[in-house]
């Protein structure tokens, strides 16, 4: 560890910023986020986690030449979980206790971090989030009313699937917050970690840090000063990707979403069978093995790219499908027997026998998929370090103009 990144371990706040190609934000950002650090006394660091493709990074260069504050830059190779991943690696490399994440494109109001930071100290709160929603805030910065029912229904959406864990937070979509760095450590040292897809990094950190203790800042969501909007529809697809995957961390979430995929693999398998046994088709047996095969895919499809998106990595595709259907066309077979022995043991009828066993075929089938064929990987690789972490060599710490 270099002796300027121990000095700067005593910051008080490191503010990390991702961006992806907002060369003309940075000199406009950087002089606001001086000024406001510097009213309130507060000694800070600005990180750059970059995914651009344009002449951002030697923007950020040069603004840094003229900047009070220590500016480090990474530029990421592979941008591996969007924007969130870039947030990720960014708090990788912060030093401070507060951690402030902020877009570039100056929407969020960076005379606001000082606020997030006092808020937190004072309330004992570990997560402070800048909320468009919370009273006095303002979201009319989104451009058109497309944006805000889009916002609207995805806040929502989220509240809903994780009520406790964003209890008292009205803003979960927001990309503007403090997080104390031991709130981040934890999730770190979880059993999943940080896990971060698409631009929705508040969601992930709420959900797997648990912080002790939310605040909340309203403000007014502005307009963006330049370039484009990041808000895409395949930005959306990720975002429903990591809800799935948020919600589907616990093993009782896993199994109900498991069967429900099953369930719906019934819609495949009987339109095809329609088509099959119809008038002159073939006979009903091989037309429902067929039949079978089709919701097995379904199902394998959703299984795969939804539930298991994180755990693919012990078997191939190919293999993954071929085991998925052994098992599903096993099903079947055993359901039936085991039906028959408990009616014969057990003295039940039809009925009750076959519920058992349809249920006791599931457990198995869902254990089997759950715990061998998309086990945990171990030795996952952590995305968040110690409080004051190495240098790495794709981090480089920007001259300070100060001469400190």
């Amino acid at each position: 560890m270099t002796a300027e990144r121990l000095k700067l371990s005593a910051l008080d706040v490191s503010i990390v910023v991702p961006t992806f190609n907002e060369a003309d934000n940075i000199r406009e950002l950087l002089h606001r986020i001086s000024a406001a650090v510097a009213s309130a006394g507060l000694t800070a660091e600005v990180i750059f986690a970059d995914d651009s493709t344009d002449h951002t990074c030697e923007v950020i260069e040069e603004a840094a030449g003229s900047s009070p504050l220590p500016v480090v830059l990474h530029h990421r190779a592979v941008a591996t979980g969007g924007l969130g991943g870039a947030v990720v690696e960014g708090i990788a490399r912060s030093t401070a206790p507060w951690i402030v994440v902020i877009d570039a494109d100056l929407q969020h109001p960076p005379e606001l971090v000082p606020e997030l930071v006092a808020r937190g100290r004072s309330t004992g709160a570990e997560l402070v989030v800048a909320s468009r929603y919370a009273a006095g805030g303002s979201r009319s910065g989104l451009a058109g009313g497309y944006r805000m029912l889009v916002s609207g229904a995805s806040t929502i959406v989220t509240k809903s699937l994780f009520p406790r864990a964003l209890r008292g937070l009205s803003d979960p979509m927001s990309g503007f917050f403090a997080i104390r760095r031991e709130a981040v450590g934890r999730a770190a040292t979880g059993e999943d970690g940080l896990q971060p897809l698409g631009y929705k990094i508040l969601l992930e950190l709420t959900v797997r840090c648990r912080p002790a203790g939310i605040a909340e800042v309203p403000y007014s969501f502005g307009e963006r000063h330049a370039g484009e909007s990041k808000s895409t529809v395949r930005e959306g697809m990720r975002f429903l990707r990591h809800l799935v995957t948020l919600r589907t961390s616990d093993p009782r979430a896993r199994v109900a979403v498991f069967g429900l995929i099953g369930l719906s693999g019934f819609v495949p398998n009987l339109a095809l069978l329609w088509l099959l046994n119809g008038p002159g088709g073939m006979h009903y047996a091989p037309a429902e093995i067929i039949a079978n095969q089709a919701g097995l895919l379904w199902n394998f499809v959703l299984v795969d790219s939804l539930l298991y998106r994180l755990r693919r990595g012990h078997h191939r595709r190919s293999v993954r499908l071929l085991t998925f259907a052994a098992v599903g066309n096993a099903d079947l077979i055993a359901r039936l027997p085991l039906a028959a022995l408990i009616m014969a043991w057990g003295g039940l009828a039809p009925v009750p026998a076959t519920a058992i066993s349809m249920v006791v075929v599931f457990a198995g089938r869902f254990l089997l998929v759950d715990r061998w064929l998309y086990r945990r990987t171990r030795g996952r690789r952590n995305l968040v370090p110690a409080p004051v972490p190495a240098p790495v060599p794709a981090e480089t710490p920007l001259p300070d103009p100060t001469g400190g």
